[in-house]
């Protein structure tokens, strides 16, 4: 198979190496310290890096701390609870620093126990969730392999979180897990504007709506996870944050660390804002 190419590079993420490395210096300036032990995952956004990008960098920096992975199973997409599964099983997806094989071996198995839209180098649909978090891994851990998957908010997603788990540990890989999404989208952009405008809205996003969700993926609690990203419309991927969790639990993860939660507000003041958080889990 062929190597998919990038969409949103020269857009919401810089298109060269060295314009991806000087941005990687800047989020440098304002990482968190690293807290030794095997961090086997995390939850992280998916804007555009100037609005989350740093959160992003913090949470895949974190993940370098015990042993690399052989493979990064990342969890996205913006889907319903209604919607298919998607996964790219073949071939390599490139960055602006160099092709991330996928782990075709642990994709084969997936796909053999769970129904899949399959998406190849040629036939997909462009995709914010995953591909953001890619030049991130290429540099961190330039020789994993990567399994990227999109999941929905249903309960089915739990159960392939898990399996992804498991299927790494029968074929003996080393795996490390991430969930994207964005939580709360509030204001008129989003036509959400309940709460006002202004510095209360920004108030009940941060102290209220965010973190009933942040609170649940720091209990890694997949279940309730899936259904308050529902009723609250504060994870705009909850299948795949509810996934990811079930994998690290799976793997042995028995604690989390909030690392950042900023908003793209404190970037940029706006009527219309995102949360972003950053979580490990070890």
């Amino acid at each position: 198979m062929g190597v998919r190419q990038p969409d949103l590079a020269g857009s919401w993420y810089p298109a060269t190496e060295s314009e991806c490395l000087r941005m990687f210096k800047e989020f440098e300036k304002s990482s968190v310290s690293t807290q030794e032990g095997d961090w086997l995952g995390g939850i992280l956004p998916h804007a555009g890096w100037v609005y989350s990008g740093r959160v992003a960098y913090n949470v895949i920096r974190y993940l370098k701390t015990g042993a690399d992975p052989d493979v990064i199973a990342l969890f996205g997409r913006h889907l319903h609870p209604g919607s298919g599964n998607y996964i790219m099983s073949k071939g390599a997806w490139n960055t602006p620093f160099g092709e991330l094989p996928v782990a075709e071996d642990m994709a084969d198995n997936l796909i053999s126990e769970f129904n899949f839209n399959i998406e190849t180098d040629s036939r997909y649909s462009p995709d914010n969730t995953i591909e953001l978090q890619l030049p991130f891994i290429k540099y961190f851990f330039p020789d994993v392999k990567i399994l990227p998957m999109g999941v929905p908010p249903a309960a089915s997603s739990i159960k392939i979180g898990e399996r992804t788990a498991e299927i790494a540990e029968e074929l003996g890989q080393r795996l490390k897990v991430l969930g994207s999404t964005d939580l709360t989208h509030y204001g008129p952009n989003y036509g959400n504007t309940d709460k006002g405008t202004g510095q209360d809205a920004v108030d009940w996003v941060k102290n209220h709506n965010d973190k009933k969700m942040v609170d649940l993926i720091l209990g890694m609690d997949s279940d309730a996870i899936t259904g308050e990203s529902l009723r609250n419309l504060n994870a705009c991927c909850g299948g795949a944050v509810s996934a990811a969790v079930a994998a690290v639990k799976k793997l042995g993860a028995v604690e989390s660390k909030k690392l950042v939660y900023t908003t793209s507000y404190d970037v940029m003041p706006n009527s219309s804002f995102v949360g972003y958080v950053g979580v490990v889990f070890k």
